[in-house]
This record gives C-alpha cells, sequence and structure tokens, in this order.
C-alpha cells in the first residue's frame, strides 16, 4: 500500500505560535486545577488550626519549607489569575471587545493585574 505523500500536513508546533488569548484560557484552566489540589493543602491548614497546639505547630514547620512556601504563592497568583480571568468573561458576556487588538490588550491587563495583586499580597501582608 502506497502513501500519499502529497496531501498536506499540518502546522508544527515549532511553527504555529499559539495567540496570548490561547495561552490566557489554557494557563486559566491550569489554574483551575492548581485551586482545586489547594484546596486540599488549604482544609490541611485549618484543620490543623483545629487541632491545636501540637498540630498547628507542625504545620508551621511545614510552611516554613521554601518549597511549600513557593506552592503556597503560586497558589495565591492562581487564585488572582483566576479571579482577573473571570472578570474578564464578565466583560466578554457584554458581548463586546471580541476584536483580536482588545482581547491581547485585555490579557495583558489581566497578567499585569493578577501578577500585582500577588506582588501586593506578598509586600502588605
Amino acid at each position: 500500500m502506497a502513501t500519499n505523500t502529497n496531501r498536506p500536513t499540518s502546522p508544527h508546533l515549532q511553527v504555529y505560535r499559539l495567540p496570548l488569548t490561547g495561552i490566557i484560557s489554557i494557563t486559566h484552566r491550569m489554574t483551575g486545577v492548581m485551586l482545586s489540589a489547594g484546596l486540599v493543602f488549604f482544609v490541611y491548614i485549618v484543620s490543623s488550626v483545629a487541632g491545636g497546639a501540637t498540630s498547628y505547630a507542625s504545620m508551621q514547620d511545614l510552611m516554613s519549607v521554601w518549597l511549600i512556601r513557593l506552592l503556597y504563592w503560586g497558589f495565591i497568583y492562581a487564585l488572582f489569575f483566576h479571579l482577573c480571568h473571570g472578570v474578564r468573561h464578565l466583560i466578554w458576556d457584554s458581548g463586546k471587545s471580541f476584536d483580536n487588538d482588545t482581547l491581547d490588550h485585555y490579557a495583558k491587563i489581566e497578567l499585569g493585574c493578577s501578577l500585582g495583586l500577588t506582588l501586593f499580597t506578598f509586600i502588605f501582608v
């Protein structure tokens, strides 16, 4: 059986550049999964507070590990990113701003706001 080599092929990932709105959409889904996984950790924190001084002290020891702190701040960024993307969807529900330039502009604002809110929280909380 001969293969047909004259048919067009799909663009490869090295050739095709995903638009910013596509990257934002994929990231929104990823942050939703991160938030779901982070809720398990949040439940652990709340239960250790309710468990008394010993469980609270062991939770504090775990929270002092740099990798856990990094995950904690990743959770906070995911929360703010998800929030900003939700606001963007509320703007879309009005039926406006669907041209490509405006979509890219709002995507950049969304990234800046989520990063700014995370930095604000890091500095002032």
